[in-house]
Order: C-alpha cells, then structure tokens, then sequence
C-alpha cells in the first residue's frame, strides 16, 4: 500500500510535538491514526486496536528523538556552519530551553534559516531511510 510522504511526515511531527503524542501506520490500508494524551485532538483521532503496538499491521510512526535529530544533527550543523561555536553550542545545551537559545545564537549570526534548512533536510533524509528499512512504499 503506497503511502504518501506527506502523512508520515506531518504525524512524525506531531508526535515530536509532545510527549504523550503518538502515530500509527496501518500497513493494509496506510491511513495514520494519531493518539494524544491530552486527549485534545477535536475528532481526529479514531480507535485503534488494543494491542496496536503488537499487531503487525500497525506500526509507530518515529518522532524526532527516535531519529537522533536531536542535538547530534545541532552539533552536526555547527560544525558545518557555525565552526569554532562548538563550545559556546555546548554551553547552550547544558540549561533549559537550549533551543530558543540556540535560535537566538544562529538569528545574530544570519543562520537561522540554513538551520531550517539543514534540519528539514535531515528529517526527510532520516524519514525516508525509516520507511525504506520497515517497507514501505511511498508517494510524493
């Protein structure tokens, strides 16, 4: 069952979201169907099996963590774009909110939009390579 691009990326994002927020494939028909804790989806979530994360003909959708497009792809940009930041990037992710600092840093440095970039990249080449590994067909 081809499954477009399109919907894995949106429920990869929104189970990036926040925690308590999950996605699944199902691999018969390729419809997502997301579920949240906070319960505040406004009818856009629909039932799914019990054992959802036992049935073979379901699968979670990843979000960004479960990729490692967490702060390895920030150093990774860093040492691409930013180089000689690494200990001052490193001094950012050592406290909360190391993002909104970070975007800061890169906004002052006329970065922020390469970092979009890269980052977007990143995820599409990670999503890609994750529907490839668990077989699935995909149309953009």
């Amino acid at each position: 069952m081809p499954i477009k691009f399109d919907d894995i990326l949106n429920s990869f994002e929104f189970v990036s979201f926040g925690s308590g927020n999950e996605a699944f494939l199902c691999r018969r028909t390729g419809q997502v169907i997301w579920r949240s804790e906070s319960g505040d989806l406004d009818g856009l979530e629909e039932e799914l099996p019990d054992n959802v994360e036992e049935d073979d003909n379901y699968i979670a959708i990843p979000g960004k963590h479960d990729l490692d497009l967490g702060t390895r792809l920030v150093f990774a940009f860093v040492r691409e774009a930013l180089p000689g930041s690494h200990d001052e990037v490193s001094r950012i992710f050592g406290k909360k909110g190391a993002y909104d600092r970070f975007k800061r840093l890169l906004s002052e440095r006329q970065a922020l939009e390469r970092w979009y970039e890269y980052e977007a990249n990143a995820t599409e080449r990670a999503l890609r390579e994750w529907c490839k590994d668990n077989s699935l067909e995909l149309v953009d």
